[in-house]
């Protein structure tokens, strides 16, 4: 790398003075005025890493991208199957809020895909129902007619899990017999199927905790439901984009680690904020303290230091806390995301972090204030999956930019 004069004709370097570059932030020769193209300061004649970003590109490059086996065909089906989780997991939280999920107190896995089908049969499930806690210390003297109310809230959970298992499945075992997957694609969906089938075991495993002395399910149980079924949907999520994006060059720097990494905590964070939810939903926390932004007028209530995730005041103060936390975290990323000037796709997805947030806290507020009322709080529920896959999505999509030399610069080998 020379210059005649004062002026830099650099326009070809080794990929090892790029790389270092990028990692070191070293620096060029300086000069007056250069010859070389765009990415260079033509005022300091100093290349430096801002003066890069018209050279940032989308290469997907992730870690889960799996090669040319893969098509079209398994990213919609993982896609699909995400859906069916998300419906499935918003269910559920409608089943908690309308307090319907101890109403089925058996688990069949396969007889139990047919609800009753005679007045004999509701008789006979009304009467098994009666037997148990719920109906002796809540719901004594509920009729039939509110008794089918809450169980079909319930069936339709399981059968729509069912549903969600059958059509991962059939698929899955089809495209193992036509090869259609690698032995690497195949190990992650062979431990989604897993996953599911756990989650199904936990999801009775749940429901028996309010079938003793307590009516009520546990919520360390309930949380645990919760938090495996996001992270399957998560899993699908990434596996989607990964099959459907696949590897389109060999090499290049990404990010600052920094940023990633940050990026990725979003998404962790997300996840942490939905069990705090789910601990909430757990202990009806949302139904004290119907008051914003103070705990009926203290910021810091007492008796928040017992019991930590036992605690209505000290699950509610959390979960209050961690939104704006999140808010912090999520626009101090945003803004070293403009900086530096990472492809469009990429920033899209990190504004529409800010307006997803934006509007789960205004939903998350509302059902605080207006005392938790089910159609609300099943939107906020939702709006917290939402959020949660755009975080995926943002940082399944910074993890695979890459800094990348402009079409005029030629790195050699």
């Amino acid at each position: 790398m020379g210059s005649v004069g004062n002026v830099c004709p650099v326009r070809v370097f080794s990929r090892q003075d790029v790389q270092r570059f990028w990692l070191m932030g070293a620096n060029f020769p300086r000069c007056r005025r250069i010859s070389a193209p765009v990415g260079y300061n033509g005022v300091q004649g100093l290349p430096t890493r801002r003066n890069f970003q018209g050279v940032m590109t989308f290469s997907s490059t992730s870690t889960f991208s799996f090669g040319a086996s893969q098509n079209r065909q398994i990213g919609i089906w993982l896609l699909i199957c995400a859906v069916m989780v998300f419906a499935m997991t918003v269910l559920g939280g409608m089943t908690r809020l309308t307090h319907s999920g101890l109403s089925m107190v058996t688990w069949e896995p396969l007889a139990g895909i047919l609800p009753p089908l005679s007045p004999e049969a509701w008789v006979e499930e009304f009467e098994n129902y009666k037997q148990f806690p719920e109906y002796q210390k809540i719901n004594m003297g509920m009729s039939l007619a509110g008794f089918k109310a809450i169980f079909w809230y319930e069936f339709a959970h399981r059968l729509l899990g069912r549903t969600v298992g059958l059509v991962f499945a059939l698929p899955f075992a089809y495209f193992l017999v036509k090869r259609r997957v690698d032995r690497r694609l195949g190990l992650h969906l062979g431990a989604l199927f897993v996953l599911g089938g756990l989650q199904g075991v936990l999801g009775w495993y749940m429901v028996s905790s309010g079938l003793v002395d307590r009516p009520d399910v546990s919520q360390y149980r309930l949380t645990a439901h919760l938090g495996l079924a996001v992270l399957i949907y998560g899993y699908m999520i990434w596996l989607a984009m990964a099959v459907l994006l696949p590897s389109a060059r060999p090499w290049g720097e990404p990010p600052l680690v920094g940023f990633r990494v940050a990026t990725f905590a979003i998404a962790a964070s997300a996840f942490i904020l939905i069990l705090s939810g789910g601990l909430v939903a757990g202990l009806d926390a949302g139904f004290a303290y119907n008051t914003y932004p103070t705990m009926d007028g203290a910021w810091v209530p007492a008796g928040m230091l017992t019991d930590p995730f036992g605690n209505i005041t000290t699950v509610q103060f959390l979960h209050r806390w961690l939104g704006p936390a999140m808010a912090i975290l999520v626009v101090l990323v945003w803004g070293r995301g403009l900086y530096l000037a990472l492809p469009r796709r990429v920033m899209a997805a990190h504004y529409w972090l800010i307006f997803t947030l934006a509007a789960q806290g205004a939903t998350g507020i509302g059902t605080l204030l207006l005392v938790v009322p089910v159609p609300l709080a099943s939107v906020h529920q939702a709006g917290a999956l939402v959020f949660f896959t755009v975080a995926i999505v943002a940082a399944f999509l910074t993890d695979q930019a890459r800094y990348e030399p402009a079409s005029d610069i030629k790195v050699l080998p």
